[in-house]
């Protein structure tokens, strides 16, 4: 059995410790989470996050299983790092490969955990259209994670097999992150509603399952004169995987842009979607205190395009994943300060 493959498994059973954990102690009984809940299992999946970035820093040869010079060149190599070897240097090297490593993962969890407040601004206005009540948010949220993870996982190795057989597809990537940038930096929050009846997912739901009328508690299913009908809590559940999906079109490629190491994406995916159930409850009452935020994560996306764009010439400057850590950082932080510093005003009539 491969290193990837033990290294995979070991993740993906901490990762159903963890949701088993959420599902048995702290999801028996439905209730509204409170922001002290929240703030603390925030704290607990970020604290996770960088407790695995020290693994990597440490360990993260493991995961490849390398043993020897020749198969680190070839490892560094095959997933494009852009660092420098030590000739004749193989612990000196190895421990530059881990450095970079684990800054690809923190660079990479960053770039997909600032990525989901915009996920959480059109989740918000899904549970507000289909008046979801408050104490099923986290039912959702919770069985959300599991499709998320599955789609994340087909879509990172699919996405690392594209380009390592044909690597112009990131010049594709990179366009459309640019496109996408500018994009979400001209589209105004009014322009974002939910239209429950015309929802695209709606309709094909209609056309495959028999739906309910009303809400049933908590379930996903309701049986009526032994026949079994979904709930439009499903359909909201449907509609949190789908806008997922739709937002794992911009976050993968944005990762890519950082690592082309398939399981170093999609750990960092899986982390930050980890902690976006607990992110929600955190900033949903907030969120709209952060104006700026929605412009900066558009800026931020087109400089990861540009970034892919120019690679080529930004490697031969000396541009490295330390860069763009702090780049986007700054990003970041300057969109949360603004936002606060300059309030956005309300209008009233």
């Amino acid at each position: 059995m491969s290193n990837e493959l033990l290294f995979s498994i070991g993740f993906l059973l901490f990762i159903v410790l963890i949701l088993a954990l959420d599902l048995g102690l702290f999801s028996r009984k439905e209730h509204v989470v409170s922001l002290k809940q929240a703030g603390i299992m925030s704290v607990i999946m970020v604290a996770l996050a960088l407790g695995f970035y020290f693994i990597l820093i440490t360990e993260g040869h493991q995961l490849h299983g390398i043993k020897d010079f020749a198969h680190l060149q070839e490892i560094v190599t095959k997933h494009q790092h852009h660092i420098e070897l030590l000739p004749n240097n193989f612990e000196g090297s190895l421990a530059i490969y881990k450095k970079n490593l684990g800054l690809e993962f923190l660079t990479g969890y960053v770039i997909e955990y600032a990525l989901s407040v915009d996920n959480i601004f059109v989740i918000v206005l899904i549970f507000s259209a289909f008046a979801v009540e408050e104490k099923y948010y986290h039912r959702v949220l919770f069985w959300g994670i599991l499709g998320a993870i599955i789609m994340r996982f087909i879509f990172i190795f699919v996405g690392a097999a594209l380009i390592a057989k044909f690597a112009w597809i990131l010049y594709i990537f990179g366009a459309f992150l640019v496109f996408t940038g500018v994009k979400m930096f001209f589209t105004k929050d009014e322009d974002e509603k939910i239209d429950p009846e015309n929802h695209p997912v709606v309709k094909w739901a209609s056309k495959i399952f028999s739906i309910h009328p009303k809400y049933e508690g908590k379930n996903f299913f309701v049986k009526i004169d032994h026949k079994t009908l979904v709930t439009p809590l499903f359909l909201v559940l449907l509609i949190v995987e789908f806008t997922d999906l739709l937002f794992a079109v911009d976050s993968i490629p944005a990762i890519f842009a950082v690592t082309k190491d398939p399981y170093i994406v999609f750990f960092s995916n899986i982390f930050a979607i980890m902690g976006l159930r607990s992110m929600f409850f955190l900033l949903v009452n907030i969120i709209h205190k952060f104006h700026y935020l929605k412009t900066g994560l558009a800026v931020l996306l087109a400089f990861i395009g540009v970034k892919m764009l120019g690679h080529v010439y930004l490697e031969k400057l000396g541009f490295t994943t330390q860069h763009s850590l702090i780049i986007i950082v700054s990003i970041l932080v300057i969109s949360v300060v603004a936002s606060l510093v300059f309030p956005k005003k309300i209008l009233h009539k």
